[in-house]
């Protein structure tokens, strides 16, 4: 018994490294197995990340050349070319009559108010009674002097009252003649109790009321003369060599976007000074008769001056980012690079390109909006349908 004591501690002991050395490989086994589980998912992840990108698809175009109409823009306004101050021409009578309203077409001469005549009526009946009074005073005065021209001979008169005779005679002829004066002048009046037009053009202003009473010369109306508008557009010093009398002008009158009516003119002069202040002159455009155009109205346009040739590229392929204009080129491996250009003149779909691109580059066009830097795309020949930048913003929105 003493003997077998020492070795129960010894086997106590073994048992027990036996069972860690166990547990240990459990345990090792188990965090082997998280990793590889953990490697296993990982793996979709990593395959997915190493994926391309959607490539997009577009329509491609090269530069063209083509012939383009030379420019000059400007802005100004609608003014009449000439404008008529209709005013009263009697004193102290009152309008009881207005014919014409802003807006109407009137003739030359035509009546536009009347005045009661009246008083001055009453005035031009005395002025004639007047001029019959001395007209026969006058007779008198005539028979007088050449019955005495007769005996002037005879010794009967003197020389001195015949000479008396003579100037009575002269005298009452002169009375003749400013009383017919004042006739006229009453039938001036009373002619003047007729506001006429005087030229033809359209009514732009009234300032006459039935009633009323203005004092002479106060304007009743403006005319605009035979009813001509100009444009008086304002140009820059240096484009006026550019100008010529008889050269076309195209206006855009305002009106909604898309549909602002447009007006031709024909330049009729340039005004021979600059303003020192804003280094801008006027030039003077004559608009159609029955345009739409209104007096007052602010217009943009532009004059032809010539045409030069142009590289243009379709609207669709200038790409605007941060306030510039730019265009995605195509190059090998189906890959666009976003190049800045500078722009031109519009022609029809088509847009200038003055600065940036070469005549022989291939840029894209429809889904060119959609397009970054170094993306991929897939070119197509026909156009996409309308359904198709809606996909390719998804198609962007999923790439990025």
């Amino acid at each position: 018994m003493k003997a077998t004591m020492p070795s129960q501690p010894r086997s106590v002991a073994l048992a027990l490294t036996l069972t860690l050395l166990a547990a240990g490989a459990l345990l090792t086994a188990c965090g082997g197995g998280d990793k590889a589980a953990d490697a296993k998912a990982s793996a979709p992840q990593a395959a997915a990340s190493a994926a391309p990108r959607a490539a997009l698809t577009v329509t491609t175009a090269r530069p063209s050349k083509r012939t383009l109409a030379q420019e000059v823009g400007a802005n100004g306004n609608v003014a009449a070319w000439q404008e008529a101050s209709v005013g009263a021409d009697v004193q102290a009578l009152r309008i009881a009559d207005i014919r014409v309203n802003v807006g109407d077409v009137v003739k030359n001469g035509q009546v536009l108010a009347t005045f009661d005549p009246a008083p001055v009526q009453q005035d031009e009946a005395q002025a004639r009674a007047s001029l019959a009074e001395a007209e026969a005073a006058a007779a008198d005065a005539a028979g007088n002097a050449a019955r005495a021209r007769a005996v002037a001979n005879s010794g009967a008169l003197s020389q001195q009252q015949i000479a008396q005779y003579e100037t009575a005679e002269k005298t009452a002829q002169a009375r003749v003649a400013a009383a017919r004066a004042v006739v006229a002048a009453q039938r001036l009046r009373v002619s003047h109790t007729e506001v006429r037009a005087p030229d033809a053009g359209v009514i732009s202003a009234r300032n006459a009321t039935v009633g009323q009473v203005p004092g002479n010369g106060t304007e009743l109306f403006r005319l605009v003369r035979r009813g001509r508008l100009e444009w008086r557009a304002e140009v820059m010093a240096e484009d006026l060599p550019r100008i010529q009398p008889g050269q076309h002008a195209s206006i855009e009158l305002p009106g909604p976007p898309g549909a602002a009516p447009r007006v031709e003119g024909t330049v009729r002069q340039i005004a021979p000074t600059v303003d020192p202040k804003t280094r801008y002159a006027i030039v003077y455009v004559d608009l159609p008769a029955g345009s739409p155009a209104r007096a007052g109205m602010f217009a943009s346009g532009h004059f032809a001056v010539g045409e030069s040739p142009a590289l243009t590229v379709p609207q669709d392929a200038i790409v605007m980012r941060d306030g510039y204009a730019h265009v995605m080129l195509l190059e090998p491996g189906d890959m666009v690079r976003m190049t800045r250009v500078r722009t031109g003149r519009l022609a029809d779909d088509s847009i200038e390109v003055l600065d940036g691109l070469s005549p022989d580059a291939t840029v894209a066009v429809r889904g060119a909006a959609f397009l970054n830097d170094g993306d991929h795309v897939r070119v197509v020949s026909d156009p996409e349908p309308k359904a198709a930048p809606a996909v390719a913003a998804s198609a962007a929105a999923a790439s990025k």
